[in-house]
């Protein structure tokens, strides 16, 4: 069992796609503290935000497999595919999913005003916008290339 967690360690793509991801969650957290001027614990834990660290992990990964492999590479073309898949999720479906929570919240509380609901409130940031996303992906391939 110890060997699986060294191999692990010391697997460059791996590594490299996970930093890329930790990288994005710490500039999102800046990002919202600055913007917010306060910190908010599920920015570092939760989805939505800028830059989308989805996006960024993803675009890293196909970046660094398409750098050790090459570009033309089954690897890549798997990574890529996952990448485009990814990215779409994160700015289409997820997007939707929480402007239809922000939609419902707001029926909630017009409900609850009236004394007819006792349902808790949907998490409305899931989704990025495709700004968000697209900075994800921008820096997930630099870092790809940065520690490549």
């Amino acid at each position: 069992m110890k060997e699986i967690f060294i191999e692990i360690g010391r697997n460059k793509v791996f590594i490299i796609t996970l930093y890329a991801w930790v990288i994005a969650q710490a500039l999102k957290v800046t990002i919202g503290v600055i913007r917010q001027k306060r910190f908010d614990f599920r920015w570092l834990i939760g989805t939505g935000g800028m830059p989308s660290s989805h996006a960024a992990g993803a675009s890293c990964l196909a970046t660094i497999l398409g750098l050790e492999y090459g570009f033309n590479s089954p690897y890549f073309a798997l990574a890529a595919s996952f990448a485009i898949v990814v990215m779409f999720d994160a700015q289409g479906v997820r997007r939707s999913t929480g402007k239809q929570a922000r939609i419902l919240n707001k029926i909630m509380d017009d409900v609850y005003w009236h004394g007819k609901a006792s349902e808790g409130r949907l998490r409305e940031l899931i989704g990025h916008t495709p700004i968000e996303v697209l900075a994800g992906a921008l820096l997930g391939a630099a870092i790809a290339f940065w520690m490549h």
